[in-house]
């Protein structure tokens, strides 16, 4: 009977690419740990896997001893080891089906947790199914404990670097659903878990990104959160990417305070702070006339009511209080005028026209114009027409003219050309 001492020796220093998490330093070596192997042949396996000089060697040789000896009671050792081994020949795939199978036998453990969280959630381009493996496993990572064996400090480390990269997961699992709410909670959660620092450096500083939109994608919007998180990613990122993020803060901005005075301010405070200080506090934009008051101003500001536009008299028709709205019909009552408009239904005495351009886009019918006599040909829905008519009445709710006496106008009467006689 024999006793090893086994080391955890996972070392994610460059885990798949450039981009990801370098903090995975090997723990020590802890005398505290002594596991007994009985079987001699299975101890000399043991330590024949764990002498070999390469990586691709090593890795070889473990899953030998693995295939021999399944239930071995370093098991959770050698697959530890297994995936130090196939990261180490940069071998992704096998990599990450090493960790898999370690979480089977240890699913707490943080370091496999945070690889395949992160390679999983890398590899998903939107794939809400494999977003949703990921953000489960983030959430297990995210309640991980201390194992034995290894010291509170070297623990806090590794919870250091992975907890980013699990709310990382999450949000992004959390954006694929459009679930604004929880993405907002999760990369909130993750600004805080890093050094500011971090904050202006990829991921970090994408997911900077994404809150701002959350924030104004979210119902009801939060604009002066969307607009800050905005800007900050704004000072970061690098182009195109810089211009569409300020494009974006400057248009919500612009939204709601009703002008750019004090954005300069805004940009300074968020190059400089992660999270909104005290002293961030624009300021919305008053309010906008209502449409009877601005039908009532229109009626106001307009000497002779005539020289308005039909649109213009449509509007305060629809929208005018009683005294506005009757003010405008007095001068279009009995006027006998040209409409145009598109063909939303019609009859041979009955055509309906979408006349104002809202009309025209929500296809609903502003004016009825009640022929004399019948049309001979009935136009067609979408068709644009002009008819002469005369205003007989209107409703405001639900908005309608009505017209009688409708007729295609006349057509242009035949040019006369001078005859030429060759005679000057």
């Amino acid at each position: 009977m024999k006793k090893v001492v086994i080391a955890s020796m996972l070392v994610f220093a460059s885990m798949v690419t450039t981009a990801a998490p370098r903090a995975f330093a090997a723990p020590q070596n802890s005398q505290s740990d002594q596991i007994t192997i009985k079987d001699p042949a299975e101890y000399n396996a043991y330590t024949n896997a764990i002498s070999q000089s390469t990586p691709a060697a090593k890795a070889a040789a473990i899953e030998s001893f693995l295939q021999q000896y399944p239930n071995s009671v370093v098991k959770k050792e050698m697959l530890e080891q297994l995936v130090g081994a196939y990261q180490a020949t940069g071998d992704t795939a096998k990599t990450i089906d090493a960790a898999k199978r370690l979480l089977q036998v240890d699913p707490g453990n943080l370091r496999a947790l945070t690889f395949v969280v992160y390679v999983e959630k890398a590899q998903a381009n939107g794939d809400v199914t494999k977003l949703d493996d990921a953000a489960a496993l983030a959430q297990n990572g995210l309640k991980a404990t201390k194992p034995e064996g290894m010291s509170q400090d070297e623990f806090d480390k590794l919870k250091a670097v992975a907890t980013p990269i699990f709310y990382n997961a999450i949000a992004a699992d959390d954006l694929a659903k459009k679930d604004y709410k929880d993405e907002i909670t999760q990369i909130t959660a993750e600004l805080k878990a890093v050094p500011p620092a971090q904050t202006i450096k990829q991921p970090t500083l994408a997911d900077t990104y994404y809150l701002g939109t959350a924030y104004v994608q979210e119902d009801p919007r939060d604009l002066v959160n969307g607009i800050w998180f905005l800007a900050r990613a704004a000072q970061y990122l690098p182009e195109p990417y810089k211009s569409t993020a300020e494009k974006a803060a400057e248009y919500w901005y612009q939204k709601y305070h009703g002008s750019m005075d004090g954005f300069t301010q805004i940009q300074q405070l968020a190059q400089a702070n992660v999270f909104p200080p005290a002293d961030y506090k624009p300021t919305p934009a008053p309010p906008p006339p209502s449409p009877q008051e601005l039908a009532h101003n229109a009626v106001a500001s307009t000497p002779d009511l005539k020289t308005l536009a039909l649109s213009d008299k449509e509007f305060i028709l629809a929208n005018g209080a009683p005294a506005d709205a009757q003010a405008v019909w007095a001068v279009l009552n009995g006027v006998t005028a040209e409409v145009p408009g598109t063909v939303v239904s019609a009859t041979a005495d009955t055509v309906q026209l979408a006349v104002s351009d809202d009309a025209k886009q929500s296809q609903k019918a502003d004016f009825t114009i009640n022929m004399k006599p019948p049309l001979k040909t009935v136009p067609a829905p979408g068709t644009n027409v002009t008819y002469i008519a005369t205003f007989d009445s209107y409703t405001q709710k639900p908005f309608m003219i009505i017209m009688k006496d409708g007729a295609p106008p006349a057509p242009p009467k035949p040019v006369r050309r001078r005859r030429h006689t060759g005679v000057r």
